[in-house]
């Protein structure tokens, strides 16, 4: 042991509570619900702390996108090891879904719950979960049985709040979609939400804090509504009428759910921030009709292009995947020219990764690791000019700026209303608080 790892341990030894922390992987979805379970463990007498100091509890909420994600996922299994033996170890969420056995095979793994049962944790802990089918808590989980999906209008509401500033709040859960890649449908089963009365319940309850800003945040979120009968568009009108809310943002919606009422609502809307994040994956249509995506190239830049009209300051960013099976060298270079093409400002560019039990896992035509990184190297530096254009070209333009919490070495950081990141000497009066700037 170490003279840190000694230090931390002796601090632990001292403390009166029992201590948890977290360690998240994957979206902002992930993370609202990691912020919820910890809620739940501090008002249960837990102390939350850093996932690299001794903790009692280790929860390792799982992502599954990606075979990187899940190799994190057992990194931070070995470090909690490492940091405590005899702490107890949850491996939660998508991951857990999908593969329970891989992660029961772990040696020092506790508990693996997937997205239907991981908000219950903390009854495990003390014993409640001995309501399981077969009588046993534990073994049940340790052996990593099949978890149950989620399923019909099985939703659990949750909302970060460890950040007084911006709060990430899950509004939908789940997918209809099942693009041929992607395994989220299997790990966070199908498309449903609460209703819009009990979603503006919970912003009620988060306007009477300290929090400026809610980012709405779900797997798909353009869906929201199918499963009680409501839209997205009647709920991002309500919500607007919520006063103690100044900022919304819409994080990802698909370019086939942005219709011309949202563009033109969020353009005239009191709080709703002129920042897109719409995922692309692929700017050929050979390659997006064998991804089984619901739109075509043509129909994501009239988007854009909408978007733009409206709100010519928007800040737009899109998800692509290189190297889908079938990408030729000439559909790169067309997806390229295409992304040049758009008025876009940020791309999240993603190596297509192989998911068990995925169609496309059985598509031939594979791409080559060492082809897939030199198209992310060229759309990364695509993506640096974008971005770098954008903020240049909107330096100079007056704009109001939520200034975040921490000190950064003297200076104070916060985000224009489309999402430009910005700073000014630290002004612990300016904390929290909206500026024109």
């Amino acid at each position: 042991m170490n003279f840190t790892n000694f230090i931390n341990y002796f601090s632990y030894l001292c403390k009166m509570k029992k201590a948890v922390a977290f360690h998240t992987l994957g979206c902002k979805l992930n993370f609202a619900e990691s912020s919820d379970l910890g809620r739940k463990f501090v008002e249960d007498g837990y102390e939350l702390v850093d996932f690299k100091t001794v903790a009692d509890v280790y929860v390792i909420n799982t992502c599954t996108v990606t075979a990187l994600a899940e190799k994190k996922c057992r990194t931070a299994i070995r470090q909690a090891i490492r940091q405590n033996p005899n702490a107890k170890i949850a491996v939660v969420g998508c991951f857990s879904q999908v593969s329970p056995d891989e992660i029961a095979k772990i040696e020092g793994v506790d508990y693996v719950l997937g997205n239907a049962d991981k908000h219950r944790l903390l009854e495990y802990l003390v014993g409640a979960g001995s309501a399981r089918p077969d009588g046993n808590c534990d073994k049940y989980l340790q052996m990593g049985r099949a978890n149950p999906a989620p399923t019909g209008t099985d939703f659990v509401v949750a909302y970060s709040a460890d950040d007084r500033t911006r709060t990430f709040l899950k509004i939908q859960d789940g997918c209809d979609y099942f693009c041929t890649y992607c395994a989220i449908p299997h790990a966070r089963g199908r498309n449903r939400n609460d209703s819009i009365e009990n979603t503006l319940k919970i912003v009620e309850k988060i306007a009477k804090s300290d929090t400026k800003e809610i980012v709405l945040t779900g797997i798909n979120i353009g869906e929201f509504g199918k499963s009680t009968n409501e839209t997205f568009f009647q709920l991002i009108q309500a919500l607007d009428q919520i006063q103690g809310i100044e900022r919304y943002r819409i994080s990802s919606i698909e370019p086939n759910l942005i219709s011309d009422e949202i563009v033109d609502f969020v353009a005239k809307s009191r709080a709703f921030l002129p920042h897109f994040h719409i995922p692309l994956q692929s700017g050929s249509n050979k390659i997006l009709q064998l991804m089984k995506r619901r739109y075509t190239r043509e129909l994501f830049a009239e988007r854009v292009q909408k978007i733009k009209t409206a709100m010519p300051h928007a800040f737009i960013a899109a998800d692509v995947i290189v190297g889908f099976p079938g990408e030729t060298d000439e559909n790169f270079e067309n997806m390229y020219q295409f992304i040049e093409s758009l008025p876009l400002t940020f791309l999240h560019i993603f190596p297509y990764s192989e998911r068990p039990n995925t169609p496309a896992i059985n598509l031939p035509e594979k791409v080559s690791a060492e082809v897939k990184k030199q198209r992310s190297e060229r759309l990364h530096e695509l993506s640096e000019k974008k971005h770098a254009d954008f903020c240049k070209n909107h330096r100079l333009n007056p704009s109001k700026v939520l200034w975040e919490a921490d000190n950064h070495n003297g200076w104070l950081y916060g985000f224009t209303e489309n999402y430009i990141r910005v700073r000014k000497p630290f002004d612990q009066n300016s904390v929290n608080k909206t500026e024109e700037f």
